[in-house]
Formats: structure tokens, C-alpha cells, sequence
């Protein structure tokens, strides 16, 4: 994807979350955790998960164990329509080895508290916020080393842009570097 290309970057709009649970207390209970802050959308079935779910969600809180139409299926539907958004798992089975080929973010094992969803929800917006930066860093990193490349000390040193490219580069990498320092001392802490 280059960097021109469109991509959701969190941002001071609401975002989007989908919660899908078929217990309806426990899906009401998570949308009240998260509505003062977020648009949140419940679907309380997998078939209406999938009949929900587009590239407007920018979170995706699943559980796994469903009647009819599981997480897991809700996941492979995600997948197979490529929606960019990060998912967790909210439920209510024990992980197992097969969660290493589940393309998801985070599992959370149920009983789940307020804290718990409220972590999740903004420890998955860090990440999107952190890949989001990554790639245009990467992209910006990529034309410096060309135009260093070829071009002259003296070319580039009279160049605004120049200039500014690598401006843009060291904001980007402290802003990378501070995400990534926040997501570790979370890591931490709830290793504790």
C-alpha cells in the first residue's frame, strides 16, 4: 500500500466498534462500557455480524463461541472481504495452539470487566495508530535514501523539501517510538 493510499488512522472522530455477543446482557453491558467514547454497533448473532460488518468498524470485539454462525466463521468472513480492523476476541473458551492462525489482535478470556474492554479497545487503537505511522515513515525513509542517493550533499542541502522530508521523518520516528514505548509498559503492567 503506498502511501497515497487512503488508510484509517485514528483520529479525534469517534471510532467505530462492532461488539458481536450473543448473550444480550453481556453485549449491552459491553456497548454501555464504551458508548461515551465510541460508536459502537452491536450485532447479537454471527449471522447479523456478518450482515453488520464493513470498512466503516474500526474495532471488532467477537466471541467466539456462537449458535449457528461462530467467531470463528465472523473472523474468516473479515478476512475473506479484506475489512481493515482490528479484532478481539471476547470469550469464553480457554486459547489453544490454533489461536496462532487466527488473525486477530487480542484474546480475552470471560469474565471480562470494564477495565478489561476499555484496555482492549484503546490498547487495539495504539496499535492501528502505531502501523499507521510505521508505514508512512517507511514510505518517507524509502525517498530520502533515494534522493541521497541521487543527489548532491549540496542539492540536498539547498533543497526545502528536502528539508522538510526529513523533518517529517524525525517527528514521525518520535511519535513511533513513544507509541511503542506506551504499548510495552501496558505489556508490562499486565504481565504483573
Amino acid at each position: 500500500m503506498s502511501e497515497d493510499t487512503p488508510t484509517k488512522e485514528p483520529s479525534s472522530e469517534r471510532r467505530e466498534i462492532l461488539i458481536v455477543e450473543d448473550e444480550v446482557e453481556l453485549a449491552d453491558m459491553y456497548a454501555a462500557y464504551l458508548e461515551d467514547e465510541f460508536a459502537v454497533t452491536v450485532a447479537y448473532s454471527g449471522e447479523e455480524a456478518i450482515e453488520t460488518v464493513d470498512d466503516e468498524f474500526d474495532i471488532v470485539l467477537l466471541d467466539r463461541r456462537m449458535p449457528v454462525v461462530s467467531g470463528t466463521e465472523v473472523l474468516a468472513h473479515i478476512e475473506e472481504q479484506k475489512l481493515d480492523c482490528r479484532v478481539a476476541m471476547v470469550t469464553a473458551v480457554n486459547p489453544d495452539f490454533d489461536i496462532i492462525d487466527l488473525r486477530i489482535d487480542d484474546y480475552l478470556i470471560k469474565p471480562v470487566s470494564y477495565s478489561d474492554i476499555r484496555e482492549t479497545v484503546e490498547r487495539l487503537n495504539k496499535l492501528e495508530a502505531y502501523n499507521s505511522r510505521m508505514q508512512k515513515l517507511t514510505s518517507k525513509k524509502l525517498k530520502r535514501n533515494v534522493l541521497e542517493l541521487e543527489k548532491t550533499r549540496a542539492e540536498l542541502s539547498e533543497s526545502d523539501e528536502f528539508e522538510e522530508l526529513t523533518t517529517e521523518i524525525e517527528t514521525l520516528e518520535t511519535e513511533v517510538e513513544a507509541i511503542s514505548d506506551d504499548l510495552d509498559t501496558e505489556q508490562l503492567q499486565n504481565q504483573r
